[in-house]
């Protein structure tokens, strides 16, 4: 995470309802050679002290976690290169803004058994942001096509202690400055993930 105070002053529940909407998320455990990382879904609790998450059966972090491990997970927001032209000052550098969280905590395996419930929640929460589209659910596959599948994947749990985030929107200039880089960040066309990040600069946390 950043160092700079400026960009550490989110509180906690804003931390956690950014990383509760992103659903998705960078999971890094350390061993004896390099880190092991996957790219996984989650589901947060509301409270953030329990991350729910499945990883395939031969990830080796599956693997690794048989007994509780050290882990954190990593939730990236919308970010992008900030020019020093559109700050309209003299003497300014070139930046990247963003946002992160990142969840520390130690990581198990669950009972299999716990699967299809933790299958069904993820889908129904991430099914839910696509409506009006009708909802899919598990049991509209072949029985034995689904529990073939459901065998390859092994649900986990991430128990949390740490929460910080990084919101780093350009708190470290004067307001004006700051404002003033947001319309032409915007106006770049960069996709919708850019103009959110603009957005984000005007309304900057406190």
């Amino acid at each position: 995470m950043h160092p700079n105070p400026a960009f550490r002053k989110a509180d906690t529940a804003l931390n956690i309802a950014f990383a509760r909407d992103q659903g998705f998320g960078l999971l890094a455990v350390t061993t004896d050679d390099a880190p092991l990382v996957s790219h996984i879904p989650f589901l947060l609790s509301e409270d953030g002290t329990r991350a729910e998450f499945h990883l395939v059966r031969s990830n080796p972090i599956a693997r690794l976690i048989a007994t509780p491990h050290r882990a954190r997970l990593a939730v990236q927001g919308p970010h992008s290169y900030v020019s020093p032209d559109w700050y309209g000052v003299d003497d300014q550098v070139p930046t990247w803004n963003y946002v992160a969280v990142h969840l520390v905590g130690d990581i198990t395996l669950q009972p299999q058994e716990r699967m299809r419930d933790l299958l069904d929640r993820q889908s129904a929460q991430f099914e839910a942001r696509l409506a009006p589209k009708p909802e899919w659910r598990a049991d509209k596959m072949t029985p034995e096509v689904l529990d073939r599948m459901m065998r390859q994947i092994v649900p986990c749990e991430m128990r949390i202690d740490e929460i910080a985030g990084t919101w780093k929107l350009g708190q470290n200039k004067p307001d004006d400055v700051r404002l003033r880089a947001a319309d032409p960040l915007e106006a770049a066309g960069l996709g919708q993930e850019v103009a959110t990040l603009a957005r984000l600069m005007r309304a900057r946390p406190s």
